[in-house]
């Protein structure tokens, strides 16, 4: 079995080099490719775990996320593994369902484990850092907020749902309900922000009895826009607060046989699975990779020292809106 010694002999360099090049510090591009080479060749793996007693961390970062089901944070993880793999670093993926007792469990399980640092979804305005943080471990926070003074990485949600509603304004629709995440997270209340910010620029009235909090997910998007539907005087067009949330309305308005543009509709996020057409169904896409890739750079900053005030980068979303009208 090779050992640091025979890497060092190979590329030319001193066993302190081979040492600076594994564990991060700074190396002359030219040596690290010569180390790097050396130990491809003689495959010479590092003792991950004598480094992690050394450094009392390791070369893995947690990503801890609300439902590993939605796609939307499956695009998110790919993002944050790519970049986390091009520099050493492995992901251990965790799916808190939304659940604070679980989210707590694995930021404990990065502590104990010695990870290097965690990107977090917050499971809601309850999730607590003071444990992870006190433990001297990096948080970046994305898609939400955490109110914790750390790194975060979100889009602009106001935005997102006023987008989403003045596309079904222009397009003729007029008595227009939202369909919004729960009331507890700070996505789904944005995105409810921007919904009534833009019926207000058009003169048109925010029903709160066309306001429905539900969960992120397909049932409670079809069972909002079940209620919907039931009401005196239904909507004429429907904003979903989430990718799942519009599927679950999009199932629905189907049995009901009222599919766009009978009813209008307008997602915010990337629909990731219908039968419609594109072109009836308006789409605010949310740049769920670009964030977790501005996140897992944004923590090795921080795993690599970067002690800067903490920062907060918003992404912008892409329209895609229907070419049907009403």
């Amino acid at each position: 079995m090779a050992t640091i010694y025979d890497v060092a002999r190979l590329a030319g360099v001193s066993p302190a080099t081979v040492s600076r090049v594994f564990n991060g510090v700074g190396v002359s591009e030219e040596k690290v490719a010569a180390v790097r080479q050396a130990a491809a060749q003689l495959k010479f793996f590092p003792n991950r775990t004598a480094r992690t007693l050394r450094r009392q961390s390791s070369e893995v970062i947690a990503l801890v996320i609300p439902d590993i089901e939605n796609p939307y944070f499956t695009e998110m993880a790919r993002g944050v593994e790519d970049v986390a793999s091009e520099a050493g670093f492995s992901v251990v993926l965790c799916n808190s369902d939304a659940q604070v007792e679980k989210e707590q469990t694995y930021l404990r399980i990065a502590i104990a484990e010695h990870m290097s640092g965690v990107i977090l979804a917050a499971a809601s305005d309850r999730t607590s850092l003071e444990e992870i943080m006190a433990a001297g471990r990096p948080v970046v926070a994305v898609d939400r907020g955490t109110g914790y003074d750390i790194d975060g990485v979100v889009m602009a949600n106001r935005d997102a749902g006023r987008s989403a509603t003045e596309q079904l304004i222009e397009a003729g629709y007029s008595r227009i309900a939202h369909i919004a995440g729960p009331e507890h997270i700070e996505t789904a209340v944005e995105r409810v922000d921007g919904w009534r910010t833009a019926l207000a620029a058009h003169g048109l009235p925010a029903d709160p009895g066309l306001l429905r909090f539900s969960s992120f997910r397909v049932d409670g998007g079809r069972e909002a826009m079940e209620e919907l539907l039931a009401l005196p005087e239904p909507p004429d067009a429907v904003v979903a607060g989430n990718n799942l949330i519009g599927v679950g309305a999009i199932q629905v308005l189907t049995e009901h046989g009222l599919t766009p543009p009978a009813m209008g509709v307008a997602v915010v996020g990337s629909l990731p699975f219908t039968t419609l057409s594109p072109s009836v169904v308006t789409v605010v896409r949310l740049p769920a990779r670009h964030m977790g890739v501005t996140a897992a750079r944004m923590l090795l900053d921080r795993i690599g020292g970067d002690d800067q005030p903490a920062r907060t980068i918003v992404l912008r979303n892409e329209i895609q809106a229907a070419t049907v009208s009403r």
